[in-house]
This record gives structure tokens, C-alpha cells and sequence, in this order.
């Protein structure tokens, strides 16, 4: 897919001058915050390549993390089909909230009862909740408190599940299986205390490894 690179004159700032930013993790994909930039402030961010916005309550430039180093370091600024509103995606150094939370959005206002959000992330939380707190009965708990022994064992069984499943040609069980072993890998995570981010900055590092690869061979 092809995409046109914008020139900031083309986008929509409304009467007042300003243009909503909606603050996305790059990682798990959570908005983090809505915030509102200028043109100074936009120009600022692109340049410097952190958050900079336009602080509507206090009038003047406010650079995110310049008091509590909880820097968001920007992947991407995209604007929508209108040209009146920026998605900024970021990998951030804090918080993004002055309360201390993640996200801004914490405060749950609906949610439907046959449809439900899943990410890996939100998995993970629960995860780490089980160690935390043990729950009676749960599988996760019986595995954490087996020990690293029992997990290794299950990620081992669970690897040969997905080969049987894969060699047979059978791609509904292929999947399911695949299903078991992250779910096994990432109780193995928790209990090494490693994290999704962690895995998304090795992946990345390698994304960045391979396409230098590729640039080297093409020059050859």
C-alpha cells in the first residue's frame, strides 16, 4: 500500500488553531491520550521527535515528560481522511496519565455482554495477576506454583502438538494448538519476568537487522 506523505499545511487546525492528537502505544496498541497540538507544537514534535502539545488550560507549549520524564518518543503522526484529526503512535519512557495510570482512559462507561476485548497484553495483565494473587482452582495458579519445571514441561508438550497438528495438514487443530503454546510461552514469560514489550523491542531490533540484510544484498 502506498502512502501519500502529507505537508502540514494541508492539514485542517480548527478556528482556534488547534488539531486533536490521539496518543497510541505502539506496542499495545492502547490509547494512551487525547491531547491537542498547534502548528508550533506539531512542527516541535516532528523535529524533536517526542510529544509536544498545546496546553489549552494553561495557554503555552507543553512538552510530555519535560517534569516527570515520562517521554513519548513518536513511531508515526497520521492524519485521518479529513485531514482534521492526527493519530500520533509513540513507544513512551512513563505513564501517560498525571494520575500515574497507563492510559487516560480508565473509567469504563459501557460494555457489551456478548462482545468482548482481547489483547495479549490484557492476557498478560491476568497472568501476572494469577502469580499475584492465586487464584483457587486456576490452571495459571497450579502452573505457578508447579515452578518452572512444570512450565517448561507444558511448553515442550505444546510444541510437539503444534508439529503433530502442522505435519497433518489440519488447520483448525494447527490453530488451536498454536493457542495453547503462547498461552504456556507467556506463563513462562511471567514467571521469568519478562515482558510483551520486551519481545516486541527484540522483534523490532531484528525487523531492522533483516531489511539492512536486504538493502546489503541489493547493493551487491
Amino acid at each position: 500500500m502506498i502512502i501519500n506523505m502529507l505537508n502540514v499545511d494541508e492539514l485542517k487546525f480548527d478556528e482556534k488553531g488547534f488539531i486533536p492528537a490521539i496518543v497510541v502505544d505502539s506496542i499495545t496498541k492502547k490509547v494512551l491520550t487525547l491531547a491537542y497540538m498547534n502548528r508550533e507544537s506539531l512542527e516541535i514534535s516532528m523535529r524533536e521527535g517526542k510529544t509536544c502539545f498545546w496546553s489549552r488550560s494553561r495557554q503555552e507549549l507543553w512538552r510530555k515528560g519535560e517534569t516527570s520524564g515520562n517521554y513519548q518518543h513518536i513511531v508515526s503522526i497520521t492524519a485521518d481522511c479529513d485531514n482534521d484529526a492526527l493519530v500520533v503512535v509513540v513507544e513512551k519512557d512513563g505513564p501517560a496519565c498525571h494520575t500515574g495510570s497507563d492510559s487516560c482512559f480508565t473509567k469504563e462507561l459501557w460494555q457489551s455482554e456478548d462482545l468482548h476485548e482481547f489483547s495479549l497484553q490484557g492476557l498478560m495483565d491476568l497472568l501476572v495477576g494469577r502469580k499475584i494473587e492465586k487464584k483457587e482452582g486456576s490452571y495459571t495458579t497450579y502452573l505457578f506454583e508447579k515452578g518452572i519445571d512444570k512450565i517448561l514441561k507444558k511448553v515442550g508438550e505444546e510444541n510437539t502438538e503444534v508439529i503433530i497438528a502442522a505435519k497433518a495438514d489440519d488447520k483448525k487443530e494447527t490453530i488451536y494448538e498454536i493457542a495453547d503454546l503462547c498461552y504456556h510461552v507467556m506463563v513462562l514469560m511471567v514467571e521469568m519476568g519478562i515482558s510483551v514489550e520486551d519481545i516486541h523491542k527484540e522483534l523490532a531490533g531484528r525487523h531492522v537487522i533483516d531489511h539492512k540484510v536486504k538493502q546489503e544484498k541489493m547493493t551487491k
